[in-house]
């Protein structure tokens, strides 16, 4: 085949075009160092990947990375696809799952660059934990997401739970909260609806819960709506960014002396040893008290609040009025 040249094997894998950038913005990144990380930190990505259907972001040389979710014609047929009817565009999405270092090695040589897994197994009526996602406004510093982070976790704290944090590999990060009890799945948007804002009554001006970009007024955005089929990028996982920075776990107490580009493919290995810091930084599961979910029962759901919304400034604008 014209272009492909296979310059090494790996668990049965054919590797190609290695030395190749990988995409045209990746700051001289090359697919090598791509795979070299995924390979490096298969055992650690892995377990957040098992069983749930996956989401990526690939590139192809002079095109702009891109979302793809149907695995591709021409893959493999040992990789397993999970059939998902998709309502917002009314077809069925054939979703790869990615088990094996061997899965995530192809991958690799897809340029897959980032990885969405949902958050939990398909068809999972409960879950284990709460994620919030903290995102930050255009032209917000980094030091402002840890503020912001900061302030969910005093709302934890009030309610006796912990999160483990880490980069978005973008400009936000992520706080995932261990439950000691399964949650329903509506249970679990509920709660994390009302300790996001708790946390944004905490610190009106630095944090906010507004679903509407226009009406966050420069202030980090804590996002609510990350449970069930929701997905998030898995921890070490690079982004499709110059330099491919990597979604990195971060301890609480080294939050304030670190960017999210400290953390990139050819930095993050060895940061690490054998360690892994996104196990071993997660706190003890705990609790969820009822009247966290029954407040956040009481708060409406912001895609839902936000649809109306618009309406209504939609009719106004064509009153005349403002």
């Amino acid at each position: 085949m014209a272009g492909r040249s296979v310059d090494e094997v790996r668990d049965g894998v054919e590797l190609t075009n290695l030395d190749a950038p990988l995409f045209d913005d990746a700051g001289g990144v090359t697919k090598r160092e791509l795979v070299d990380h995924l390979d490096a930190f298969a055992d650690r990505i892995l377990p957040g990947l098992a069983d749930r259907p996956l989401s990526v972001v690939r590139a192809r040389p002079g095109q702009a990375p891109f979302m793809q979710k149907n695995l591709p014609r021409g893959a493999p047929d040992r990789i397993p696809t999970l059939p998902v009817w998709a309502a917002s565009s009314q077809r069925t999405v054939h979703y790869p799952l990615c088990p094996d270092r061997r899965t995530l090695l192809w991958f690799g040589n897809q340029r897959a660059i980032e990885l969405h897994p949902t958050l939990l197994p398909h068809d999972a009526t409960t879950t284990g934990e709460l994620v919030i996602d903290l995102d930050p406004p255009d032209d917000g510093g980094f030091a402002q997401v840890v503020a912001a982070a900061q302030l969910v976790r005093t709302a934890l704290d009030a309610v006796g739970m912990d999160a483990a944090v880490k980069t978005s590999g973008a400009k936000g990060l992520h706080l995932v909260v261990p439950l000691s009890e399964p949650l329903a799945i509506d249970d679990a948007f509920a709660a994390t609806r009302a300790l996001a804002a708790r946390a944004e009554a905490l610190g009106p001006d630095t944090a906010t819960t507004a679903f509407i970009r226009a009406d966050r007024g420069g202030r980090v955005f804590l996002d609510p709506t990350r449970a069930g089929g929701a997905t998030l990028v898995a921890a070490y996982s690079p982004r499709a960014r110059p330099g491919l920075p990597v979604s990195f776990p971060v301890a609480w107490d080294d939050l304030e002396h670190v960017t999210p580009a400290d953390f990139t493919v050819r930095t993050a290995a060895g940061l690490l040893g054998g360690t892994d810091p996104w196990r071993d930084l997660r706190p003890a599961p705990a609790p969820l008290p009822a009247d966290v979910v029954e407040e956040g029962h009481r708060i409406p759901v912001p895609r839902v609040q936000a649809m109306h919304e618009g309406k209504r400034r939609k009719r106004a604008r064509e009153r005349g009025e403002s």
